[in-house]
């Protein structure tokens, strides 16, 4: 799928040592808005989760997992083998040919290869370098292999997920990863503007618990200024009252009062307009203290008529509220298709995949699909061809060796 308007990133190069998810859907953002990135993998593995399935697209040898797909679109495969030195020699030259350089290997790893910042960036000293690790390049877990589930339940976020009265849960995806890769991609395009004005690169150093703390906001300030550890809530909020799931008479829906005015309407929906003259419940920080009595009263009233009654009415005043949706419903609501969320992309084969679509919208240079996730190694010939100039023939020794 191609795209008449010009890209954001078009012309910037970026070679990804990256797999799993938190790299991947760093690399894959950034390819979204045009870079190219060329995504290095083991001849016979490939990125790990090409095998995490069930489900599945495509059949036979070709199959790909719906867990590979999700992060890999807007790229090209080149198999390298990293554990022979023709092997590195050729990811280095593909290296000083980029703008961008993106790795999440344990650390030091990759500079056993020859392949590390400090030795690239003597012959290439514009390479904006990203590292993403578990914890960092520094500290006394610098070591310790990183994994999402890990650092969701090391990092304070499980403690703060689940029923106030049952144990802790992990949110329903590896969040703390797709916020790593936000904060890489974020990190990439600072660092690109630094070099810019300087013609500086730079090494970035992501580590997943350092941004999954970042996104405890409010809770990990909750903790700095009280000094005490915020208990479960279930689907309520710590600070704000009514803000949760309510069960109407048909099926639960969320109600989310931001302000005493947004609950004074409320109160009016409900026909109860003196409870927001109640002193206990006039202003937010009552109606956190008097919580319990609060919303065991609304429960009761809300449980009298259908969510969608109910969603209606506060939506109309002005009161943000919602389903509580299968992924299916979300996915199929007018809304959602409306802003191109679901899109459809196709492979040379003809075969064609819906997926989820770049959900940022710019006016100029809007980020769109231009090719559909790669098959292991499809690229590998066209870019050490394109990139480095090699020879059919070289090519050819290369695959029989196993170094691509």
């Amino acid at each position: 799928m191609t795209s008449p308007t010009p890209s954001a990133l078009a012309g910037l190069r970026i070679l990804d040592f990256t797999r799993v998810l938190a790299g991947p859907s760093c690399t894959m953002l950034l390819a979204d808005f045009g870079a190219e990135v060329i995504k290095i993998e083991h001849p016979q593995r490939g990125d790990d989760t090409r095998e995490w399935g069930p489900p599945w697209f495509g059949a036979g040898e070709e199959h790909l997992s719906a867990y590979y797909l999700s992060v890999n679109r807007n790229k090209r495969s080149v198999t390298l083998n990293l554990k022979t030195p023709e092997g590195i020699a050729l990811a280095k030259q593909l290296a000083l040919k980029c703008d961008v350089l993106i790795e999440n290997f344990k650390v030091g790893q990759m500079a056993s290869y020859g392949l590390g910042y400090e030795q690239l960036q003597l012959e290439h000293p514009s390479l904006i370098y990203c590292s993403i690790t578990g914890y960092g390049q520094t500290g006394p877990y610098a070591a310790r292999p990183g994994y999402d589930y890990v650092i969701q339940a090391q990092s304070g976020l499980m403690a703060i997920t689940g029923p106030a009265d049952g144990p802790p849960y992990k949110v329903g995806v590896a969040i703390a990863d797709v916020i790593a890769g936000l904060y890489a991609a974020n990190a990439i395009q600072a660092a690109l503007h630094h070099r810019h004005h300087t013609g500086q690169g730079q090494h970035i150093d992501i580590a997943l618990l350092d941004t999954q703390f970042a996104a405890l906001v409010n809770v990990a300030s909750n903790f700095l200024v009280s000094g005490q550890n915020p208990p479960r809530y279930g689907n309520g909020h710590p600070n704000i009252v009514p803000y949760q799931a309510f069960e109407a008479a048909d099926k639960p829906f969320i109600v989310a009062v931001g302000n005493d005015a947004q609950f004074a309407a409320l109160c009016k929906i409900i026909g109860q307009p003196e409870l927001a003259k109640d002193g206990r419940f006039a202003t937010n920080p009552a109606r956190v203290k008097n919580r319990e009595v609060l919303v065991g009263f609304l429960q009761i009233i809300f449980g009298q008529r259908p969510a969608e009654d109910w969603t209606q009415a506060l939506l109309d005043a002005g009161i943000p509220s919602g389903p509580i949706n299968q992924v299916a419903d979300a996915l199929a609501d007018p809304h959602v298709q409306s802003r191109q969320l679901v899109q459809t992309v196709m492979f040379e084969n003809g075969e064609q995949l819906d997926m989820v679509g770049p959900p940022v919208k710019l006016s100029a240079t809007p980020p769109t699909i231009r090719h559909a996730p790669p098959l292991l190694g499809q690229d590998t010939e066209a870019v050490l061809a394109d990139w480095l100039g090699l020879e059919p023939q070289m090519l050819a020794r290369y695959r029989q060796q196993g170094i691509i």
